[in-house]
């Protein structure tokens, strides 16, 4: 009796990871050229795609807005915290506005944009725990703006190449044509 050889069928690549890829990589490329790492915007990037427009909006809106709430309280609550620890070491206080900060991030992102919790709540740890004291404003500044270069990438792309993106652009460039035939009567 022979026994069935089970052989994993590879996953087809569909248009959404195509166009992951070429984000990341255009995003990889511009900050070649500008002498920047591009992690955070190609992380910003993978966040922020979508199958469409509407999706990569909220996805995108999700890293962005939680990485600029999660990086101002960040900010806000270390400057705090080296004010009664200047060299910035690590004592209990900082277990306190971990707690604080979470509280506000959450009460914030359920203000101005709710998906932004978990992506807040990472920059915000990361500022509080393992940024040094000489360089918690650069790097929370970077890196909302790193994130802001990724979504936009995203959200480009996605525009450029939405679902059934050959018709659309059938679609697009017969209305830019009747639009011109119409100017020019």
């Amino acid at each position: 009796m022979h026994a069935k050889r089970f052989i994993p069928s590879v996953p087809a690549v569909g248009m959404r990871n195509v166009k992951t890829a070429l984000t990341v990589a255009v995003c990889a490329a511009v900050y070649y050229f500008i002498g920047r790492s591009p992690a955070f915007a190609c992380i910003g990037a993978i966040f922020g795609m979508g199958t469409d427009m509407e999706d990569a909006y909220k996805n995108g809106g999700n890293r962005l807005y939680g990485t600029i709430i999660g990086g101002l309280v960040g900010m806000a609550l270390f400057r705090i915290y080296i004010c009664f620890v200047p060299d910035g070491h690590h004592t209990l206080l900082l277990a306190i506005l971990a707690l604080v900060g979470t509280i506000i991030l959450i009460e914030l992102c359920q203000m101005f944009w709710v998906g932004g919790v978990q992506p807040g709540g990472v920059v915000l740890c990361i500022i509080l725990f393992n940024t040094p004291v000489t360089s918690y404003v650069p790097y929370a500044l970077n890196r909302i703006l790193d994130t802001a270069v990724g979504v936009l990438a995203a959200l480009a792309v996605t525009y450029v190449f939405p679902r059934d993106w050959r018709n659309v652009w059938r679609e697009r460039i017969h209305k830019y044509r009747e639009k011109k035939h119409i100017q020019k009567a």
